[in-house]
């Protein structure tokens, strides 16, 4: 089974002046900070790495500074160079739940998953984290790349719990289900959330997979035109569905 890649979600963008620079140093450092961010934000990851490289020369030692440009990193697919720094990050600021979440993100990418695991166990050990389902869903992943199915569905049932409306954790938990051969099980959960999330093209592609597995093939003609219809242009999934109903004519 052709597995779609795993979601990753990204936080921590935040502001610190810190000691060590003139005040007028440290207003330009924290402007061109904000640049960088904002770049970062609009998906301009090349004018937001050159931005914050700038701020990081200014105030070296920020580890908000230090988060963004990882994430920058990331944005670039240099997941590689976005490891240390989240390090340092945390390294200076080791409460920084924020970038601990990013540097599990950034070994997830990686496909290193014992380190991405270690990263999101203590990142719900904060209490106060507002949005612990995501690396809920991101252990979920890490287990299932693991092929530990049964820790794999807990996670991915957990984060489900927290927010039901989480597509990328549902889109995970359908995958359990369908790779240790519960079909059944897999098309009643994938039918109830396509009831609220009608347009989401993966969740269509996880059900046609479902109705292939029982032999259902004119049930999974219909699922996987309807990837064809919501699933964004020129998308590895819309050709995927094209390749799948020319192989099911």
């Amino acid at each position: 089974m052709r597995r779609s890649l795993f979601c990753i979600f990204l936080f921590g963008i935040s502001l610190c002046a810190c000691a060590g620079v003139s005040k007028d140093e440290d207003k330009l450092a924290e402007a061109i900070q904000i640049q960088g961010e904002a770049f970062l934000m609009q998906g301009d990851y090349t004018a937001a790495l050159a931005r914050l490289l700038e701020a990081r020369k200014m105030r070296p030692q920020d580890p908000y500074i230090l988060n963004s440009l990882g994430l920058a990193y990331m944005g670039k697919s240099r997941d590689d160079l976005a490891i240390p720094v989240f390090k340092t990050a945390l390294a200076l600021k080791p409460d920084y739940t924020e970038a601990l979440n990013n540097l599990g993100a950034a070994h997830l990418r990686q496909k290193q998953w014992d380190p991405a695991i270690r990263a999101f166990e203590h990142v719900l050990e904060d209490l106060l984290y507002p949005t612990p389902q995501f690396p809920l869903s991101n252990l979920g992943w890490a287990y299932l790349e693991k092929q530990n199915y049964i820790k794999a569905e807990t996670y991915f049932s957990q984060a489900l719990d927290l927010s039901p409306e989480f597509v990328t954790a549902a889109h995970g938990l359908s995958l359990v289900l369908l790779e240790t051969r519960r079909e059944d099980d897999a098309i009643q959960f994938l039918k109830a959330r396509i009831d609220e999330h009608s347009e989401s093209a993966i969740l269509h592609a996880d059900l046609a997979r479902a109705y292939e597995a029982k032999g259902w093939i004119n049930k999974a003609r219909q699922s996987w035109q309807n990837v064809l219809h919501y699933a964004k242009s020129n998308t590895a999934l819309k050709k995927t569905a094209t390749a799948r109903l020319s192989d099911l004519n």
